[in-house]
């Protein structure tokens, strides 16, 4: 690529992977291991944050795509993560990278650590951020939890992410509004919206998750390096878990953001591009 590709012009393009088509957007410079994106509950193309996408693409190639049967991407999303795991290491593999780094928020922070588990020689380097291990406290709850956002946005005629990724503080609603104003910049060439069945698929996925088996065993035999961000009072994946994450995991840095919840990666950007750039390095 001559240009750097950013959140702004990145083309949205298309690959087969195994029987569907996936589309992603490649934004940086190619070169060096790249780093794959795994996005959240509800979550398109067009919902990462272009100053986190743009700040991590300003030094490294950065890869973000739908999974199976989300927004662009063909087929139907599975109902558990190992096999929405599954399809993001075929996606890796039509891609041909032979290792990557891997951002997982929330639900792809999930899928992250399966990856890590089931394909250690395919991921160098691993982001967890606003995540939990597998039976992790509070995980089951998170289609109550969105249902519950849904109906407040509605009565207060304002997003849903305002209640689920920001604390309640002055200060957090306002980096809120920044947040929600800089997913707007991208007008061409947007992503669809997901599917109720994407939708049920993955609260589905997310309950099965939370009701697991205690994974903190497993988690010591992942041996990658680990960086894990939450805000200091995530009301969707509960900060706990960040700490049980650490907890159990070798090879990890834990960076807790004040005054933040379920988004405390987008409300501080800077400072999370800052460390996971250097984290990376």
């Amino acid at each position: 690529m001559t240009m750097s590709q950013t959140f702004q012009n990145a083309a949205t393009r298309t690959i087969q992977v195994k029987d569907t088509r996936m589309v992603y957007r490649e934004l940086g410079e190619r070169g060096g291991v790249p780093m794959i994106f795994l996005h959240h509950l509800t979550a398109v193309l067009d919902d990462w944050d272009p100053k986190v996408l743009d700040g991590i693409a300003g030094s490294r190639h950065v890869v973000i795509f739908d999974n199976r049967g989300v927004g662009g991407s063909g087929g139907q999303t599975p109902v558990s993560v190992a096999d929405m795991a599954e399809d993001a290491i075929a996606f890796i593999e039509a891609l041909g990278f032979a290792q990557v780094d891997l951002l997982g928020f929330s639900l792809g922070g999930f899928i992250a650590q399966v990856i890590a588990q089931t394909r250690p020689e395919l991921v160098r380097k691993i982001v967890l951020a606003g995540t939990g291990p597998a039976g992790g406290v509070g995980i089951s709850n998170v289609g109550t939890i969105l249902q519950g956002a849904f109906q407040r946005a509605g009565a207060e005629h304002k997003h849903p992410k305002h209640f689920l990724f920001f604390s309640p503080s002055p200060q957090s609603q306002k980096a809120a509004e920044a947040f929600l104003q800089r997913l707007g910049q991208r007008q061409a060439d947007r992503d669809m919206a997901v599917s109720d069945q994407t939708v049920q698929a993955q609260i589905t996925a997310i309950a099965k998750w939370g009701q697991a088996p205690d994974s903190s065993e497993t988690l010591k035999q992942v041996r990658q390096p680990v960086l894990i961000a939450n805000g200091d009072a995530d009301v969707m994946v509960p900060t706990a878990n960040s700490i049980a994450l650490f907890d159990a995991l070798p090879n990890a840095k834990l960076s807790i953001f004040p005054d933040a919840s379920h988004g405390g990666i987008f409300q501080y950007a800077d400072a999370f591009v800052d460390q996971t750039l250097r984290f990376l390095a």
